[in-house]
């Protein structure tokens, strides 16, 4: 399954009406009914509904549903912005059909009185901020008393990227069809749409083929990717799964590099070290013994070290002091494969550091905007464009942590059965291509705790170790971590999840994967 843009959304539109006969109205038809299916079984008592229809495709489908309303008797209130009269085509032909059954057209009502207020104003057709009357209707919208439900987007939001520029409709419900919208996916558009439903009205199903999308990635079908986990020999050594070590813990955040050291470990890693302030070794051995730890200060030791990792972490609680940057520093000089981090990550941009091996990092849209050089707000005005930015600024792979987390990566490196298209591409200032390998399905709010990222940066140093590519492990470890917290969460509720609450999921996940 794949998101789509909404120029691709259009193009299977296009297809299906041209390739396959199927008429534009039968598909605004086909939706109008989903969408009032859907507003009577979230609604069942609701005696009488508002439509507010702006003047394309979107409009016809809330006119649909308001004839449905009107045939089984429901009140209905249509507000039309501007002239009905501008309608064209499709669009046109449902407004007659529901006017023949008595609908009657009024223009933008002070109040809308309906017991569900049906927003099909804009659906894909967004294009930067609401001009009026556009805004003023999506206020009024989103002070009625009735439950809401909107008819492909909720107004407001970009199905491009789920950005928000000033109002938007608050939907209880969004209907979406044929393509699913990547803006209700990720970002702000998600806070937006409630609860989503989809149909893809009946039309064929080669058309989702003819049409490159970003992939939906999720745990249990990554083998959809063609992904195996690979098989243990049965004479296989410690060293032979990678030795991880992490690096960080600067004083009173020694918790961090224990959760992803620990984790490592539990994905399957080999062994494991962590470099950190010798204060933490009682209290790291104490609770996983298994780990080995070095001191820090110890210049010599550290550097031999980071010669025999097979993957190196930085940033768990490695902090912004001169201590921390001295070792980001040896980090980056051992060449070795990387997961970057926190304030690896701040480090990174502060010490102008490049990396000299396979590069993998996690940031949140804080610290996207710190390596982007702009502020989260543009971050979250459109995280595929600043994933693929984050993939080209350090010439590896990227993951956009937040809801709908995305993963980019530069278009040389490789990935079992997932071929980079030119939709998937975008270009950079040096000509180099990155790719969009896809958005994770899975994550909840309950993992917005500290530590979390950690967990999630030990998953992908684990699996890095065991001779994953950087963008195997990438989208693996991001899919692992995230279902595993969704599994915990189903278990244990939202409130009060802990970031090494994830870890019995994760094993768990990984042995039913496996057939161990």
């Amino acid at each position: 399954m794949q998101l789509y843009t909404a120029a691709q959304c259009r193009e299977l539109d296009r297809l299906a009406i041209e390739q396959h006969r199927v008429s534009g109205f039968d598909l605004m038809e086909r939706a109008g009914r989903a969408t009032f299916r859907a507003l009577l079984d979230r609604w069942p008592e609701a005696k009488s509904v508002s439509v507010v229809c702006g003047k394309g495709n979107n409009a016809g489908d809330g006119y649909i549903v308001a004839g449905l309303a009107r045939e089984i008797g429901m009140q209905v209130q249509l507000c039309q912005l501007g002239s009905a009269s501008v309608l064209t085509g499709d669009a046109a032909r449902a407004r007659d059909w529901a006017l023949n059954l008595g609908v009657q057209i009024e223009p933008l009502a002070d109040r809308l009185v309906g017991d569900v207020v049906v927003d099909a104003l804009l659906g894909t057709g967004l294009n930067g901020a609401l001009r009026k009357p556009f805004a003023e209707a999506v206020r009024r919208i989103n002070k009625s008393a009735g439950g809401v439900i909107s008819v492909d987007m909720p107004t407001g939001v970009s199905s491009d990227n789920g950005a928000v520029v000033g109002d938007a409709v608050r939907a209880d419900v969004t209907t979406t069809f044929i393509g699913r919208k990547i803006g209700l996916f990720t970002g702000p558009g998600v806070s937006y749409r409630g609860d989503l439903l989809y149909e893809d009205l009946n039309v064929p199903p080669e058309i989702f083929r003819s049409v490159e999308g970003c992939p939906m990635l999720s745990f249990p079908t990554l083998d959809t990717l063609n992904y195996r986990f690979p098989q243990r020999d049965p004479n296989v050594y410690k060293q032979a799964l990678g030795h991880v070590v992490v690096v960080g813990g600067d004083y009173h955040m020694g918790g961090a590099p224990l959760m992803a050291a620990e984790t490592a470990l539990r994905v399957g890693a080999g062994m494991v070290s962590v470099i950190t302030r010798a204060d933490h070794r009682a209290a790291i051995l104490a609770r996983r013994p298994e780990l080995m730890v070095e001191d820090a200060n110890d210049y010599g030791s550290c550097v031999a070290l980071l010669e025999k990792a097979s993957v190196v972490i930085v940033g768990p609680g490695l902090g912004r002091s001169d201590w921390g940057h001295a070792l980001l520093r040896e980090a980056v000089r051992s060449g070795k494969p990387m997961v970057l981090d926190a304030d690896g990550l701040h480090g990174f941009v502060e010490l102008s550091l490049r990396s000299r091996g396979p590069l993998i990092i996690t940031p949140h849209s804080a610290e996207a905007a710190v390596l982007l050089e702009c502020d989260v707000a543009t971050v979250q005005s459109d995280r595929i464009s600043a994933v693929h930015a984050l993939a080209t600024r350090v010439g590896g792979t990227a993951v956009l942590k937040g809801v709908g987390t995305l993963i980019a990566a530069k278009k040389t490196a490789t990935m079992e059965g997932v071929e980079a298209t030119e939709a998937q591409t975008a270009g950079s200032e040096t000509g180099e291509k990155t790719r969009l390998l896809g958005l994770c399905m899975h994550g909840n709010p309950g993992m917005a705790t500290a530590g979390m990222g950690d967990v999630l940066s030990g998953v992908i140093g684990g699996l890095l170790a065991q001779k994953l590519s950087e963008v195997d492990a990438a989208v693996l470890g991001v899919c692992l971590h995230s279902y595993a917290g969704d599994q915990a969460a189903e278990q244990m509720g939202q409130r009060g999840l802990l970031a090494t609450d994830l870890l019995p999921f994760m094993v768990e996940a990984l042995r039913v994967s496996c057939g161990d």
